[in-house]
């Protein structure tokens, strides 16, 4: 049993070149690229007329809280919107309502900052739901009506949400005021008050 096995060494063959897989990557890479700074171009609006494109205005409005006749000159930052709104779906969201007192616009999500209006993701019962569903289809046909002004909410840009807080105006009446006079919404307060 003295047989020795002998074992021939393996032929080495050259790799494959990955010269063009590489290239191909580097392609795709490119075209993600290209793609995804598109897209971002066009969602944040830099397609606009340059007319349009102008940097927002600063003016004084009053501004009336809750059910107080007083009202406090400010300086408030204004925008005007010139977007088709619809109702948002699915999770891109450019210029959509959302609900009664939210909206997407050019986007970023906005809260209409002086009302409160029905729930309809989580609403506490049917008639709330009900009631959200009217004051979102009113909102929807508001903003759609023509151009309005986006006015910063004084005292703060942002709620614990991340939403921009802004009063919609047009024609110097608040889009939120209308929605309140047609009992789809209630001045905010300060706090949310149960609708059921």
């Amino acid at each position: 049993m003295s047989k020795v096995v002998r074992f021939r060494p393996r032929q080495r063959t050259q790799p494959a070149s990955s010269g063009p897989f590489l290239k191909l990557v580097a392609l795709g890479m490119l075209g993600s690229f290209i793609v995804g700074a598109s897209a971002s171009y066009f969602i944040n609006g830099y397609n606009v007329a340059p007319a349009q494109a102008s940097a927002p205005k600063e003016r004084g409005v009053s501004v009336f809280r809750g059910n107080q006749q007083k009202s406090e000159h400010t300086s408030l930052s204004r925008t005007t919107p010139t977007a088709t709104y619809t109702y948002c779906a699915g999770k891109v969201r450019v210029d959509c309502v959302v609900d009664g007192d939210t909206f997407w616009n050019n986007g970023v999500k906005i809260r209409v900052a002086d009302i409160d209006a029905p729930e309809i993701g989580t609403p506490r019962c049917a008639s709330e739901k009900a009631l959200g569903d009217r004051a979102t289809r009113r909102l929807l046909e508001l903003v759609n009506a023509g151009p309005f002004e986006m006015q910063s909410w004084s005292g703060r840009d942002e709620d614990r949400y991340g939403r921009k807080l802004r009063v919609l105006v047009r024609n110097g009446r608040s889009l939120g005021d209308v929605l309140v006079s047609e009992g789809l919404a209630r001045t905010w307060t300060g706090k949310r008050q149960p609708w059921c």
